[in-house]
């Protein structure tokens, strides 16, 4: 099974860079972990926040077609660090699809995109930007592989 993690937008935040090299790094020892960019969109000053999402939407189905597609969104479901690696692991057990996590762009995701999600995950009741959430949810995947191994980095 692969990982991917798609973000809109590509990172020029040299520490969430760094952040999330570290854990992509980590994370090739225990899955097949790729991360993915779509672009920002170009001359969007004419667009309404519908049209950008859906223009964005479009481009994030095509990304993850064929995966099972889980959306990092505030209104999605929270999960505690061992919550999130037996919800991980269960997953891996069924084996089945590669799953495509999501981080959508300022504006959100279009409705096409929350039909064809199978899940939503909530990092948190705060919000954090966008760029943040790269490095955050990376290493929350790193912690739930070491969970699911034993292995003496979470500490509960």
């Amino acid at each position: 099974m692969k990982i991917v993690l798609l973000t809109v937008g590509k990172t020029d935040v040299p520490w969430v860079k760094e952040g999330l090299q570290l854990y992509a790094g980590r994370l090739q020892h225990y899955a097949r972990f790729e991360l993915r960019e779509i672009p920002e969109l170009k001359n969007v000053s004419s667009l309404s926040e519908e049209q950008i999402k859906s223009r964005e939407g479009a481009l994030i189905l095509k990304e993850c077609a064929g995966m099972d597609v889980f959306l990092l969104d505030e209104h999605g479901k929270e999960y505690r660090s061992l919550e999130f690696a037996a919800w991980l692991q269960e997953r891996m057990n069924r084996g089945g699809r590669d799953i495509c996590f999501v981080i959508g762009g300022a504006y959100g995701f279009s409705p096409d995109v929350y039909a064809a999600a199978s899940g939503k995950l909530s990092l948190s009741k705060m919000t954090f930007s966008h760029q943040m959430v790269r490095t955050i949810f990376a290493e929350q995947l790193y912690r739930a592989f070491t969970i699911i191994k034993g292995e003496p980095y979470h500490h509960e």
